[in-house]
């Protein structure tokens, strides 16, 4: 019986040692103790988020000693939710539990919205969460229904879901849109549908091959024929022009693409988030602390334009994207190159993690990082908090505490 419960030890430790060597790419430099303050660090800023925002609105930003609300079809509605299950998650704290279920009342409604791509942001990162966190099944019809609401805005003609339904576009699809591929994969696994995974899938085929430039940048906005399904032009919504690079956009790519291989396995969506990655960390704009300028051509921005007093603004928001998919892509990579990836996921954290760019507690309005822009041409939240900068920070935050103790780094429902 003891040789016996020797070798059943010895392969335990065999397995924990080989386990720690597919999950680190390189010794971890940041300590479960560093962790875990953080995130007690952002539930008690957070905290005074709770206190100011009335029952029925959603926390949109703090601009000039403001809070700025939203109802809760707002495109950010589902990250303020999303972040106190996250938060929850890694605090088991039930006042966040009990806070966001609350929120998660009034953005039930938003199941039957047709009228956006964003029912991924909007109810993915929020009942997505609450499913995992609670096991509650009042949670996986609102998903359910969301997920079909979402497909309707598929079009065969096309292989991509629409983005837009208003202005002058035509068919317009924005590389934000690669975030609710997720929530259309999940939703396959959940319901045994395998159209939702299709539909992801093509989306993602479509988007490689016309959102992208030569050296992997991505386009923000793609507007197709809406007769023919052909590319009709390549533009820009918020970044500094249509040739330019987005960082945020950028992001949006990388952590899309990364999750699709996940998701799917397929070596395309592995090659294109890998040479995301590189364009994003090669680039020579990007700055020392790899928290990146809000464009990574802002400086080809001319001094007649109204953006160029702002042209060197950072983007937290881009930045947290970056290290949540970054800590993810190593994981599907080798040697020096996952390396690199996981090197920069902690650089970021740990940069995120003060200031400049860490709030102090009680201020910025309760948001718990500073200096993000969301949309600057159009003059539209400029170096101010934003909700899915703080969602993706808190999300890399649970990610690195789960590799720290041994879970596999994304959870599914």
């Amino acid at each position: 019986m003891e040789t016996f419960m020797k070798r059943v030890y010895s392969l335990l430790l065999v397995h924990t040692l080989l386990f720690l060597s597919v999950t680190f790419a390189q010794k971890p430099t940041i300590s479960l103790e560093f962790i875990n303050q953080e995130l007690s660090d952002a539930a008690q800023q957070i905290q005074v988020l709770v206190e100011a925002t009335p029952q029925d609105k959603f926390p949109k930003t703090f601009e000039n000693g403001q809070q700025k609300y939203s109802n809760s079809d707002w495109w950010c509605s589902g990250f303020y939710p999303g972040t106190l299950l996250y938060l929850y998650e890694g605090l088991v704290d039930q006042r966040l539990l009990d806070e966001a279920k609350e929120k998660l009342i009034y953005l039930t409604k938003e199941k039957n919205n047709k009228g956006t791509h964003d029912l991924g942001f909007m109810l993915y990162c929020s009942f997505g969460n609450a499913l995992r966190l609670t096991h509650d099944s009042t949670y996986k019809e609102v998903l359910l229904t969301g997920a079909e609401s979402l497909a309707s805005r598929y079009s065969d003609k096309h292989q991509v879901i629409k983005s837009w339904s208003w202005g002058s576009w035509n068919y317009a699809v924005i590389i934000d849109n690669m975030m609710n591929l997720e929530f259309l994969t999940e939703m396959s696994k959940l319901s045994g549908n395998p159209r939702y995974r299709t539909i992801a899938i093509n989306h993602a085929n479509t988007t490689i091959k016309n959102h992208f430039r030569k050296d992997y940048s991505s386009y923000h906005v793609v507007d197709y024929d809406k007769d023919t399904g052909e590319v009709f032009a390549k533009k820009t919504h918020q970044g500094a022009a249509d040739e330019s690079a987005w960082s945020r956009g950028q992001g949006w790519a990388l952590y899309g693409y990364t999750m699709m291989y996940r998701e799917t396995k397929h070596k395309s969506f592995l090659s294109q988030a890998r040479h995301i990655a590189k364009y994003i960390l090669n680039h020579p704009n990007l700055p020392e602390d790899l928290i990146p300028y809000w464009d990574f051509d802002m400086d080809k921005i001319p001094s007649s334009s109204k953006m160029y007093e702002n042209r060197a603004l950072r983007d937290v928001s881009a930045a947290s994207l970056y290290a949540s998919a970054l800590l993810e892509l190593a994981q599907y990579t080798k040697g020096s190159e996952s390396r690199r990836f996981f090197t920069a996921a902690e650089t970021i954290i740990k940069n995120l993690s003060k200031a400049p760019y860490k709030a102090n507690y009680g201020e910025n309005g309760g948001y718990i990082l500073q200096h993000s822009v969301g949309a600057l041409p159009g003059n539209s939240e400029v170096d101010v908090p934003l909700t899915y900068a703080d969602y993706y920070y808190v999300e890399a935050l649970i990610r690195y505490k789960r590799l720290l103790e041994g879970q596999p780094l994304t959870l599914g429902l």
